[in-house]
C-alpha cells in the first residue's frame, strides 16, 4: 500500500517550475551577497570566524576569494534555472551553501538553514525532466510525470518548519505581544510606516496572524476549499516579510514552494503553455531500490523532527541558555542585548587584562559574543590560543549579562569559571550558564 502511494505517477510541473523559480532566486543569494558588501562584512573583515563548532577547518578563502567563490555559486545557481548540467549544478551549490552555513554563524539564520536542506532535497529530484536544457538535448530524459514521494518531500519538509515556528511562539512574551512591540520598536524611523508599526493593536495583530500562519498555513494550502485564501494571505505574509525585515530572498522562496499545492493545469496555463498535462492513469513504477529509498526519507525525516525538539532535553529554557536554539526553527523569537567583560589571568600571576574585542571582531559580532554561549566559548579558545602563541598560559573569565526582549539585565556567565578550560558539549547543558531564573 505504501509503495503503491509513494511511486504512483503524477504531474510534475510543479517541480519543473520550482526549479527555475529557485535556480533564479539562488543565484540572485549569490551575486546579491556580492554586490551589497555581505561577503566583505561577514567573510573577509572580521579577524574571527564564529564556525559551526567541529568545523573549524571551514575558513574564508584569502584575498578577494570569497568573492569569487559566490561568482561561481550564482553561476551553478543559474544553471539550475535553465536546467544544464542540472544534477552537477545543484550538488556544487549544495556543497559550496553548505560549506558558507557551517563556515560562520555571526549572521546565523534559519533562512540560510532551510537554503541549506532544499538544495540537498533538489539535488537528488528529477527537476530537470521538462523545460530544461537537459531535456532539450537528450529526449529520453523528458518526462511530464514525477513519483509522489518527490511531492510529498517537499510538503513534508515546510509542514515541519512552520509547525515548528508556530509552536516556538507558545511563550508568554510572545503571547503577550511584548516581543512584537520590541520588534516594531526597532522599526519606528522607517519609511511611511514606522509610526503606525508602533500601535499596539498592530503588535497584537502580528502576534495573532504570525502563530496561526505558521500554524495553519500548510493544511489550508492541502484542502480546495482554503487554498486561494491561504494563498493571499501567504503573499500577505511574505512581502510584509521582506519589506519590514529585508530577509532576502526567504519570502519569494516560501511563496514559490506554493506551486506544489496547486492543480497542475492552472500551473501550466500560467507558465508552461505547451506542455501536455499528465493525466492521472495510476501509472506505478516503482523503482529496485524502493527499500533504500524508503529508509532514507524515513531517517531524513526522523532527523528534521528530533533536531528541532533537542532543546526541550536540555536543563533551562533555550531563550535564555541558547542551547539548543540552532537548528530548529525558532524565527524572529526574542532579541538580546547584553553586555560584559572578557578577562584574561596569567596562571601563577594577579595580573589581568581586559580585553578589546574590537581588536579582534566586528560589530556584529561584538553584538552577539556575549550573548550566545557557543560563541563565548570559541572566543575563549581564541584568546587562549593568541596568549599560547606568546608563551603565556591564561584562563579567560567572562562577565556577562543579558536583557532578553527588553527586560532587565541579568548575570549570564558565571565569572569565576575559567572558559577556556571548558570543554563544548552538543548535546549537554553547560553549568557555567547561570540559571535564568534565580532561587
Amino acid at each position: 500500500m505504501l509503495n503503491k502511494w509513494l511511486f504512483t505517477r503524477i504531474d510534475n510541473s510543479a517541480l519543473v517550475v520550482f526549479r527555475i523559480f529557485f535556480g533564479l532566486l539562488i543565484a540572485l543569494e549569490a551575486f546579491g551577497a556580492i554586490f551589497t558588501g555581505w561577503i566583505r562584512n561577514t567573510l573577509m573583515e572580521p579577524g574571527e570566524t564564529f564556525n559551526f563548532i567541529g568545523f573549524e577547518f571551514l575558513q574564508p578563502l584569502p584575498g578577494d576569494g570569497m568573492l569569487y567563490y559566490y561568482g561561481v555559486m550564482g553561476v551553478f545557481g543559474l544553471l539550475v534555472m535553465v536546467g544544464y548540467k542540472y544534477r552537477i549544478a545543484i550538488i556544487a551549490y549544495a556543497i559550496m551553501w553548505s560549506g558558507v552555513y557551517l563556515m560562520q554563524k555571526s549572521s546565523y539564520n534559519n533562512h540560510y538553514y532551510l537554503l541549506m536542506l532544499l538544495c540537498i532535497i533538489m539535488s537528488f529530484l528529477p527537476a530537470n525532466r521538462y523545460a530544461s536544457i537537459d531535456s532539450w538535448k537528450n529526449s529520453k530524459l523528458r518526462d511530464i510525470s514525477m513519483p509522489r514521494w518527490v511531492w510529498l518531500v517537499i510538503v513534508l519538509q515546510m509542514w515541519i518548519v512552520y509547525t515548528y515556528a508556530a509552536i516556538a511562539k507558545l511563550y508568554p512574551d510572545w503571547l503577550d505581544g511584548t516581543f512584537a512591540a520590541v520588534l516594531m520598536g526597532a522599526k519606528e524611523d522607517y519609511w511611511l510606516v514606522g509610526e503606525f508599526l508602533q500601535q499596539s493593536w498592530v503588535h497584537y495583530s502580528i502576534t495573532v496572524f504570525g502563530f496561526l500562519f505558521d500554524l495553519l498555513i500548510i493544511p489550508l494550502l492541502l484542502w480546495r476549499k482554503t487554498r486561494v485564501y491561504a494563498f493571499i494571505a501567504a503573499i500577505f505574509f511574505h512581502l510584509f516579510n521582506s519589506f519590514i525585515f529585508h530577509i532576502g530572498i526567504f519570502p519569494y522562496l516560501s511563496l514559490a514552494l506554493i506551486l506544489f499545492f496547486f492543480p497542475s493545469e492552472k500551473i501550466n496555463d500560467l507558465f508552461l503553455r505547451k506542455k501536455k498535462p499528465y493525466y492521472d492513469k495510476k501509472e506505478i513504477l516503482i523503482p529496485t531500490y524502493r527499500n533504500f529509498l524508503i529508509v532514507v526519507l524515513a531517517l531524513w525525516f526522523a532527523v528534521q523532527i528530533a533536531l528541532p525538539s533537542r532543546h526541550w532535553f536540555f536543563q533551562d529554557d533555550v531563550l535564555w541558555t541558547e542551547e539548543g536554539h540552532r537548528l530548529s526553527w525558532r524565527m524572529m523569537l526574542r532579541s538580546k542585548s547584553s553586555r560584559g567583560t572578557f578577562k584574561v589571568v596569567e596562571k601563577g600571576s594577579k595580573d589581568t587584562i581586559y580585553v578589546n574585542e574590537s581588536n579582534y571582531l566586528s560589530r556584529k559580532q561584538m553584538r552577539s559574543v556575549k550573548s550566545k554561549p557557543d560563541m563565548i566559548w570559541q572566543f575563549s579558545q581564541r584568546l587562549k590560543r593568541d596568549y599560547a602563541k606568546q608563551g603565556k598560559d591564561v584562563q579567560v573569565f567572562v562577565d556577562s549579562h543579558v536583557s532578553v526582549n527588553g527586560g532587565p539585565f541579568r548575570r549570564f556567565i558565571d565569572p569565576k569559571v575559567d572558559i577556556a578550560a571548558e570543554k563544548w558539549h552538543h548535546f549537554k547543558h553547560h553549568d557555567w550558564i547561570l540559571p535564568s531564573k534565580l532561587d
